[in-house]
């Protein structure tokens, strides 16, 4: 297989600094498609994320849950969704979706643009994904992290380019990989100290346990390093299928509206 069909994987991986992925260092009316997911807002920020959440030490999405640590539940017309939070890998996205949370920002906002076996997005309060701001009332900068990764359930800031995070956010569906995507996972574990250029290696970008999870739950692996993934369903990826499924227009946005209805932020109880 020649590099360039390892491009759609590794797209992403490689906007990043290289050691972010090394195990030894530290709609709007712009045109989206399933390989994309946007927000309305098209400002930037130049600041970079702190360098502590580049190493890479394992499936963090997929840790044991401690008493204590921070929760939200997604309450929607169709059911709860359970969310787990990693503010020491990203935590602008972490205090903005909590805060937003907490003020009550995303109660009666639509899932204004839902794909199956893609994803769900939100957290645009005017419902048709131009609008909603962060915290600061400003775009605020990518947190991207090597343990975190656009598995199954993950949930991850909607932009419309680098840094222009602001309210929006999505969650991922797709627990099938398409033929294809498969042969590229596959093609990296067998091949994980080829080089691929200037000194990177496809085990500094996709690790095999990383692929092998993708292999196991599925996501949307073309997305990482594009989207800052700050948290994960831990439990009522029913409820995200469930919503996944409804009849959509030809914008994606469901027939019937699906409403956050509130979301309680509380800590997780063993």
């Amino acid at each position: 297989m020649k590099k360039k069909l390892l491009l759609g994987l590794i797209v992403g991986a490689m906007i990043l600094n290289v050691g972010c992925f090394n195990k030894n260092s530290e709609s709007s009316e712009t045109t989206t498609t399933d390989t994309e997911v946007s927000s309305g807002s098209n400002d930037s920020s130049s600041n970079a994320n702190d360098s502590d959440s580049d190493v890479y030490d394992g499936l963090l999405q997929y840790s044991e849950m401690k008493k204590g640590e921070d929760i939200a539940i997604i309450k929607t017309n169709m059911g709860d969704i359970k969310i787990r939070f990693f503010k020491n890998k990203a935590p602008k996205a972490v205090e903005n979706f909590l805060t937003h949370a907490k003020d009550g920002y995303y109660n009666g906002v639509k899932f204004h643009r839902v794909i199956k076996d893609f994803m769900i997005q939100g957290g645009d309060p005017q419902g048709t994904g131009t609008g909603g701001e962060s915290i600061w009332g400003e775009p605020f900068e990518d947190e991207f992290t090597a343990e975190l990764r656009h598995f199954n359930g993950a949930l991850s800031m909607a932009n419309s380019g680098a840094n222009t995070n602001g309210s929006q956010f999505f969650i991922v569906q797709n627990n099938s990989l398409d033929a294809g995507t498969k042969e590229q996972l596959q093609y990296f574990i067998d091949n994980q100290d080829l080089e691929l250029e200037n000194g990177v290696y496809i085990k500094d970008t996709f690790p095999k346990e990383i692929c092998e999870k993708y292999l196991e739950v599925g996501g949307t692996p073309h997305l990482d390093g594009v989207h800052t993934i700050f948290g994960q369903v831990y439990e009522g990826m029913d409820i995200v299928n469930k919503i996944a499924n409804v009849e959509v227009n030809e914008n994606d946005a469901p027939v019937e509206d699906v409403i956050i209805e509130s979301i309680e932020v509380t800590e997780y109880e063993k």
